[in-house]
């Protein structure tokens, strides 16, 4: 009876000291794969530099409740995990400050933020169409908030047709409407066609709606 219960603990003291040890190496290669990731921000962040001349992607600022909108203030940053810079001494440093204009960054100018276009709405229209964009800030530019945010923008886009085109067909051939049909109103183009240019009368008409800019491309979108 002893003799029995000696071996059952035995094996179960191997039994244990085995599934650690296979839980271990199960275990080791995950931990191993999560510290040498390289973070994504990384790739835009030049190594042994200055750390005030780090994109703002590569540090991190304590927001400063003192500072005046329009104003230039001091903000404290720090520099992210695995990003390394120096001071202008060359030495290493993690703590630092920088200049910034104090504003969100949806109050930046438009050049300093790019945005998303829609080709699905009219740019020619009374009043004028909007839609909702997604604007990212430029890599150099600091500001305060999310560097990504929504922003209703007017329509403007082109689908590759030219003004001049347009009012060179419908001086020639409006009779014919072959300024409609260019335009991609093709129904509009067989009226003329079959009315020869509503006797002259719609042709004149066109001409100076297509001149002033008023009548545009079908699918909405600007003259080039």
């Amino acid at each position: 009876m002893c003799l029995s219960m000696y071996v059952y603990k035995k094996k179960y003291i191997y039994f244990r000291l085995f599934s650690f040890f296979l839980l271990g190496f199960l275990i080791h290669p995950l931990h191993l794969s999560e510290s040498t990731e390289i973070p994504p921000y990384l790739t835009n962040c030049p190594s042994n530099g200055l750390c005030s001349r780090l994109p703002p992607d590569c540090m991190t600022c304590n927001t400063n409740y003192s500072c005046i909108y329009g104003k230039t203030a001091t903000f404290d940053c720090k520099v992210k995990p695995h990003v390394h810079c120096v001071d202008e001494n060359n030495h290493k440093q993690e703590n630092f400050t920088i200049n910034m204009t104090c504003q969100f960054c949806w109050q930046l100018a438009t050049s300093d933020y790019v945005c998303t276009n829609s080709t699905n709405c009219m740019t020619v229209s009374c009043p004028r169409q909007r839609y909702n964009a997604t604007c990212t800030v430029r890599d150099h530019i600091h500001c305060l908030g999310n560097r990504v945010f929504p922003k209703m923008l007017y329509c403007n886009w082109t689908g590759g047709y030219k003004w001049s085109t347009a009012l060179a067909l419908s001086i020639t051939l409006g009779g014919f409407g072959a300024d409609r049909f260019y335009l991609g109103q093709w129904r509009e183009g067989l009226g003329k066609l079959f009315s020869f240019g509503g006797l002259g009368i719609w042709t004149l008409i066109d001409v100076l709606l297509i001149g002033v800019g008023y009548v545009g491309p079908a699918d909405g979108s600007l003259y080039i």
